[in-house]
């Protein structure tokens, strides 16, 4: 199978590394033939070109393996990749999330594969685990730690007594997290991988409109220490469960108890946990980033292209946003709260936490709206099948 590779930076280097310098007898046959980068990087490798129609129209190219990221152009290479019949993987989370419908209808009417396992997970095997526990069983919730910076962060608070800012500021310097860290700390790459895995598991488009998605940003070492003294750690957890009436989802900080799985997931790890009704919970824990984790998971994919089992999913389980679910909430600010919906109220080396009755999401949302506060820090007491 000969493959080209679009984007030579971190992922798209691993990807070339592994196919070709690795001894597995399965990759033999896998040949990386164009790389497509950045005019100035044109004569590094003779594989390089700066222009896509020469990986478009050329027809000896079976498989292209996106690892640009972000919206444009990777949406249009992609799309004209599959009209060519060129099977397309890609680890680009922002494009799988939002096009993902579009993408896999496209694949089926030019009769090529569209795989996205490195979209979510990194080298976690989540993805093809999620459709092969569907196969058998009704998936009823997921969740998990599925963003490496912010648990890099969260773990470094926690273990170490360091200060958001400082925590952040060393996680860019090691390269965990970019420059503009809002993806990261403000949950939008966690909410494209909820939205990712609920298509996958529920079979269902969800709109990451409609769920709560609160920021990491506004938490400070206080807030470790307050929940240490109820025996919770702080993780920053993404959440997507199935009802009788359709679908709720949260991306917001959590306070797990110490003993939890969760809880002791250290450094920018991750975990991911689905539950079905039959197989009841089980967990995958790896590197969820990182140049060969995510290149491996995308040379799988390339593996996985003449597997004759297709994709399983087609939308066709059209699911509201109709959040039922109880849960506790803590709440620091220094606001006023509209007390009731509040259980307790402390106040802790300074600062106020508001334990909230058990509410379901629409009423926290509003809740926080009414408090008007932008430092404020919310979290989930967590409750999770297994």
């Amino acid at each position: 199978m000969k493959i080209a590779i679009l984007g030579f930076g971190t992922i798209g280097s691993g990807v070339h590394e592994i196919i070709s310098t690795y001894k597995a007898k399965s990759l033999a046959d896998v040949e990386v033939v164009k790389i497509l980068d950045l005019p100035q990087n044109k004569g590094k490798l003779d594989l390089i070109t700066d222009n896509f129609d020469d990986i478009l129209h050329d027809a000896s190219i079976d498989c292209v393996v996106e690892t640009m990221g972000g919206l444009h152009p990777a949406y249009e290479f992609i799309t004209a990749a599959m009209k060519a019949k060129k099977h397309v993987v890609t680890a680009n989370k922002a494009v799988v999330a939002k096009y993902m419908e579009e993408f896999i209808a496209l694949a089926l009417e030019h009769k090529v594969r569209f795989l996205f396992e490195a979209s979510t997970g990194g080298g976690i095997p989540w993805i093809a685990s999620l459709e092969k526990a569907k196969r058998v069983d009704e998936l009823s919730e997921l969740y998990g730690i599925f963003n490496g910076t912010s648990n890099y962060i969260l773990d470094a608070m926690t273990n170490q007594g360091k200060d958001f800012a400082e925590v952040l500021k060393k996680a860019q310097e090691l390269g965990y997290a970019e420059a503009d860290p809002s993806a990261d700390i403000d949950g939008y790459d966690v909410q494209n991988k909820v939205v990712i895995s609920s298509a996958v598991a529920y079979n269902t488009k969800i709109d990451m409109q409609d769920f709560p998605c609160y920021s990491l940003r506004t938490i400070n070492k206080v807030d470790i220490d307050y929940f240490k003294t109820l025996n919770k750690t702080v993780k920053y957890i993404g959440e997507a469960m199935v009802n009788d009436a359709g679908y709720e989802a949260f991306v917001m900080p959590n306070a797990l108890t110490n003993d939890t799985v969760e809880a002791n997931v250290n450094s920018n790890f991750n975990i991911a946990t689905l539950y079905g009704e039959s197989i009841g919970p089980l967990k995958f824990y790896g590197q969820g980033a990182g140049k060969l984790p995510t290149a491996n998971a995308i040379v799988q994919d390339i593996l996985d292209i003449n597997s004759p089992i297709g994709c399983l999913i087609d939308f066709s389980n059209k699911l509201a946003y109709q959040p039922k679910q109880e849960n506790i909430f803590v709440i620091r600010t220094a606001n006023n709260v509209n007390m009731d919906v509040i259980a307790s109220k402390e106040t802790f080396e300074g600062q106020t936490y508001y334990t909230t009755k058990p509410i379901v999401a629409t009423t926290l949302v509003n809740l926080v709206k009414s408090i008007d506060d932008a430092t404020a820090f919310v979290a989930k007491v967590a409750q999770f099948k297994g």
